[in-house]
């Protein structure tokens, strides 16, 4: 049923769809103990592609489109596959507390991109929010665990240029495929056309796919195929459907709030005071940004 409002039901599942969330950076680095880390987002995009066409089916709902929104499904799925290759290779080298804060810069990427390509014009309000998000950026970079090393660097790069990819793939959508097709075939495209890419990246950088397959790894991978690429994205389209998706976007701030506390509780992950002031001056960006009276 829609509604204008978010009522109780909607704010219990968006507060469980961001936990899910959140927890998903620290099950990717469980999963990266047993699978090298672009042939476990291969296989994470097989198993949620098998049940969204299954789903599809059941709905009834035609599969593929013809002509050009094919083509734009197509360079959707391109988008898709290298995001998710650099998120899952950068979190073998950096901590998922980091990780989740600095791929949550991408709706401020959809902002500004929204400003510059769709004519969506940014008030004051707004661009103080972009600045909070890059005042956040800074300061997770100079709050340095005492672990840090090179290859912690090249893991947070690699997790900005998956925030600038997943902030593209959100702008091509709603400039190309928004009002063209049911959410559920951007869904699938998404994942189905990241398979060839995911597996040619996983080919040529990865010489070694399986490390040490055990139970946990095993577990997170169906995991995050299962319960965050199929089931959390299926309700999240649900909710769009039904409530304001201006008011729910806000909620979704606090997913990197889940994301650094399970990196702290799960991996012990060092909590320093620059993590956390970039953790506030982010949520507090997105948080602005998405604020609609």
């Amino acid at each position: 049923m829609k509604t204008d409002h978010i009522d109780t039901r909607g704010f219990i599942t968006i507060l469980i769809l961001a936990l899910l969330w959140g927890i998903n950076y620290s099950a990717i680095k469980i999963t990266n103990t047993g699978f090298s880390p672009v042939f476990t987002s291969f296989a994470r995009s097989v198993l949620a592609s098998a049940l969204g066409i299954g789903y599809c089916l059941a709905i009834r709902q035609r599969l593929l489109h013809r002509g050009t929104l094919l083509a734009h499904g197509v360079v959707v799925g391109v988008l898709f596959g290298l995001e998710f290759a650099c998120l899952y290779l950068g979190l073998l080298f950096t901590n998922s507390s980091r990780a989740v804060i600095l791929i949550y810069l991408s709706p401020f990427v959809v902002a500004a991109g929204a400003h510059l390509f769709l004519g969506e014009r940014l008030n004051l309000l707004k661009w103080m929010g972009l600045v909070l998000a890059f005042a956040g950026l800074v300061s997770v970079f100079y709050g340095k665990p005492s672990s840090y090393n090179k290859l912690m660097l090249v893991g947070d790069m690699l997790e900005i240029l998956a925030a600038f990819l997943w902030g593209a793939t959100t702008l091509y959508i709603k400039k190309y495929l928004a009002e063209e097709m049911h959410p559920i075939n951007t869904f699938l495209y998404q994942l189905v056309f990241s398979i060839p890419v995911l597996f040619l990246c996983a080919w040529f950088i990865e010489p070694v796919w399986l490390k040490d397959p055990g139970t946990m790894a095993i577990s997170s991978l169906v995991f995050q195929s299962v319960v965050i690429a199929f089931a959390s994205y299926l309700v999240w389209f649900k909710l769009i459907h039904d409530y304001p998706v201006a008011k729910l976007s806000v909620f979704t701030f606090l997913t990197p709030v889940f994301g650094v506390a399970f990196g702290v509780l799960f991996h012990g992950e060092e909590l320093t005071t620059g993590l956390v002031a970039g953790l506030v001056m982010v949520s507090a960006g997105i948080y602005v940004t998405n604020y609609k009276k």
